[in-house]
């Protein structure tokens, strides 16, 4: 068996996606031969994933400054930097090759390995790491993704060659625009490159050969070496406009701006689920609704298409699960690593938010709460209120250790204030272990429940966490970067992690208020305003 070995050379980042859709197309038409492309860029660009809304992922006026692109993909995932540094690699075939595995992680760990051999050839011991990467010695070399259209699939990934982690850091929204140089070496360790693994950078000549014999000896093909067909080169100049498009870049996944938007995050096994939605209350049906993430879909249009399924739709008792249930079942949906239950935990998180606007708190105070247990925390005891370490100074000596100096000079002290004049113990902690352990302790202590401030980053990857405690708590989240943000635990837990974040002292003793039972619009004799209106 023969395959075609097409080098399209370095184009922008429209021009390669218009060639993803071109040939996958050709391909499922039958006008196209299964095909082995390599691409590169001809100008730096961010890629978001086709289920991505461009403003939450990618700094824009950082792109705009620097003169990198941004543009979509045709496949899921996460947004990516491409530049000279990287090697695109993509496998565009029909679905029914004989041996060809019908299950998409059985089929990326199939096609993962014909790159992995190709890096042994070259002398670097890389490896599959499921779901969809590629490492060596645990450092990830190469993302990778793929989607499908009726007859085909297409199959990419990304070989990082050189790693410009700066760019990389500011240029996509991890969040870590204001990095120094432990934070930056502390990332630059996650990934690895050929530059650093075999000391020197290979020739691209070299480096195509070398995966395009791994690619071949895993699937048992060969090459021939060959251009786009006239009708190919024809299509990709018809789709041209549309990939360079505002539209396409930005219109297909744009957030709502609406003042009433409820959102929600979920994480499942397959990736963050982000979800933006307008409810209509009284009539109980969702009006409009997003969902974006870094997980892949099969097929592509899945997303769009169950946005598309739930407006209007009624979310009246377990109205909306057997929507998104249904919509599963017939589309022959398939979402590796999350089910539809996932996708309806993420909605009805976001619906959740509607309790919380009738006790008096605005859209996005409601959106920065995350409820714990209950539906809500009510008050029939002693609560705590817990801190986190990062919200300190960090030259301050209770940097990484409970307590405060209440100096004036960061908002942990202000939220010690607003705790003792609610009646409410404050204490500070410094990893999940160690508040792991204070609310085990503060259950069996029967305290009634916790008001704590954390993370977006650390709420998504210890949601399942506080509810196995069962201890009832609203956490709020904080706000500038934290190290599970930035993937920085190991730095934190040496005590090395120098960053500083910014509590919400406002909205904290507003939901103390709430939990404590103040009237709505009413001040609470337990709860003090702030020193600057006592002076004022």
């Amino acid at each position: 068996m023969t395959w075609r070995l097409l080098d399209t050379g370095a184009l922008s980042a429209a021009e390669n996606m218009a060639f993803d859709e071109a040939l996958l197309s050709a391909r499922d038409e039958g006008h196209g031969p299964d095909t082995l492309r390599f691409l590169e860029w001809s100008q730096p660009c961010v890629l978001v994933g086709f289920n991505q809304a461009v403003s939450l992922e990618v700094r824009e006026a950082y792109c705009r400054e620097r003169g990198i692109a941004i543009n979509r993909r045709i496949t899921g995932g996460g947004a990516i930097l491409c530049d000279g540094g990287q090697l695109g690699w993509e496998l565009i075939a029909r679905k029914d090759l004989p041996g060809f595995p019908r299950r998409p992680g059985e089929l990326y760990s199939l096609l993962c390995e014909g790159a992995v051999r190709g890096l042994r050839r070259l002398g670097v011991e890389a490896t599959f790491r499921p779901r969809n990467d590629i490492e060596v010695n645990g450092r990830k070399i190469s993302g990778t993704g793929g989607t499908e259209k009726r007859e085909a699939f297409l199959f990419q990934g990304t070989l990082l060659v050189d790693f410009d982690v700066e760019t990389m850091v500011r240029a996509l929204r991890v969040p870590a625009e204001k990095l120094r140089g432990r934070e930056i070496d502390s990332i630059r360790e996650r990934v690895t490159w050929l530059g650093r693994e075999l000391g020197r950078v290979p020739d691209r000549g070299e480096l195509k050969r070398a995966i395009a014999a791994g690619v071949g000896e895993v699937l048992g093909v060969g090459f021939h070496v060959a251009g786009p067909s006239d009708r190919e080169q024809c299509r990709v100049r018809e789709l041209l406009a549309r990939f360079a498009s505002e539209e396409w870049v930005y219109a297909t996944r744009r957030p709502s701006l609406h003042r009433l938007e409820l959102r929600a995050i979920h994480r499942s096994p397959g990736g963050l689920i982000r979800v933006s939605l307008m409810a209509d209350a009284r009539a109980r049906r969702i009006r409009q609704v997003l969902i974006t993430g870094d997980f892949f879909t099969y097929p592509t249009r899945a997303l769009p298409d169950l946005e598309a399924a739930l407006k209007d739709a009624s979310f009246a008792g377990d109205d909306l699960r057997e929507n998104v249930r249904r919509f599963f079942v017939d589309r022959s949906v398939t979402v590796p690593g999350c089910g539809p239950e996932h996708f309806c935990v993420a909605l009805e998180k976001a619906l959740g938010r509607l309790a919380l606007l009738d006790r008096g708190l605005t859209v996005e105070e409601a959106n920065a709460l995350h409820v714990v247990v209950t539906p809500w925390l009510e008050h029939g005891g002693e609560l705590v209120v817990l801190l986190p370490y990062c919200a300190k100074l960090p030259a301050c000596e209770w940097r990484n250790r409970d307590g405060c100096a209440r100096c004036g000079l960061c908002s942990v002290g202000e939220a010690y204030e607003i705790a003792d004049a609610a009646g409410c113990r404050a204490v500070s902690v410094n990893d999940y272990e160690e508040l792991r352990a204070v609310l085990e302790q503060e259950r069996q202590a029967g305290t009634a429940g916790f008001v704590g401030c954390c993370c977006q980053a650390f709420y998504a990857k210890h949601a399942d966490d506080f509810e196995e405690v069962g201890l009832p708590g609203v956490l709020i989240e904080v706000d500038s970067t934290t190290c599970y943000d930035l993937g920085l635990l190991k730095e934190a837990k040496a005590g090395e992690f120098r960053q500083q974040t910014e509590l919400k002292t406002e909205l904290l003793r507003k939901v103390l208020g709430l939990v404590l039972g103040v009237p709505r619009g009413g001040e609470a004799a337990t709860c003090p305003t702030r020193p600057s209106e006592e002076a004022a």
